[in-house]
């Protein structure tokens, strides 16, 4: 009978190897965080298990990178940035200030056009026709009865100096300044009591028609226009607007005899 030796002394050169079972393999568990926004990206494999621990029988675990957004502090130099190119939009009063400035604009081009400075009614008188002469040349003739001292005159100046510029080789202009004394018989004739009055005459020196005081350009440039096509009357024979009075005026001597003013 054999005989069975123990070795108590022996027995911790032996260790108890157990070797689990694949079913036994405990991965590691995902947690899940949600984060606004967040990306992720994804793997097919654990590149961390080896191919020992990865049977083929079982899918490959798939592996989530979390890619957190860019932090709060970008995010504000970002908006600082984008809204420092933004054009900043004008206030109140600097939106006062230029519709104020464009209203001064348009008004001064309105005066200056309606006005045109630089024409006076020295200027048209010296470029005016004398009386006699124009009553012999065989073209018909506007008249006009005026004083320095008449604001309506002044006023129409620039209007009359247009239409005589565009009519002058058609049509004579004759300016009578009625403080002359010269002009007395022509004041009388034409019934001149206020100014400025305009008399329209035909190619014989006969009256068709006249315009009183101030009234729309468009009335003076109707009667000359009828006078340069021939026609046998003017469209507004008898037309009055605001005026001044004739009996203001102030007499003095004529210097010229050939003086037409």
């Amino acid at each position: 009978m054999a005989r069975l030796s123990l070795n108590p002394i022996g027995l911790h050169r032996f260790r108890p190897c157990f070797q689990p079972s694949h079913s036994a393999t405990v991965y590691p568990r995902h947690r899940h965080i949600k984060f606004p926004k967040f990306h992720t990206l994804a793997s097919q494999t654990d590149p961390n298990l080896n191919e020992k621990d990865n049977p083929s029988t079982k899918p490959p675990q798939e592996i989530r990178v979390v890619v957190e957004p860019s932090s709060s502090k970008e995010e504000t130099t970002s908006s600082s940035v984008d809204s420092a190119e933004l054009p900043q939009l004008p206030n109140k009063d600097i939106s006062r200030k230029i519709a104020i400035a464009s209203t001064l604009a348009a008004l001064g081009l309105f005066v200056f056009t309606r006005l045109d400075f630089g024409v006076s009614l020295t200027d048209l008188s010296a470029v005016a026709l004398p009386y006699e002469q124009a009553l012999s040349n065989g073209k018909p003739t506007v008249v006009e009865f005026y004083a320095d001292w008449c604001e309506v005159c002044r006023e129409l100046a620039p209007d009359v100096y247009k239409i005589e510029q565009q009519y002058k080789n058609k049509v004579n202009f004759v300016m009578l300044n009625v403080d002359n004394t010269k002009w007395e018989q022509e004041l009388d004739e034409f019934g001149v009591e206020g100014i400025p009055h305009f008399a329209f005459l035909d190619k014989e020196g006969n009256e068709e028609g006249n315009v009183v005081g101030r009234l729309p350009r468009q009335y003076l440039l109707d009667n000359v226009d009828a006078l340069a096509r021939g026609e046998a009357s003017v469209p507004h024979a008898r037309a009055v607007g605001q005026y001044t009075s004739a009996e203001k005026r102030k007499v003095h001597q004529v210097v010229d005899p050939r003086s037409h003013g």
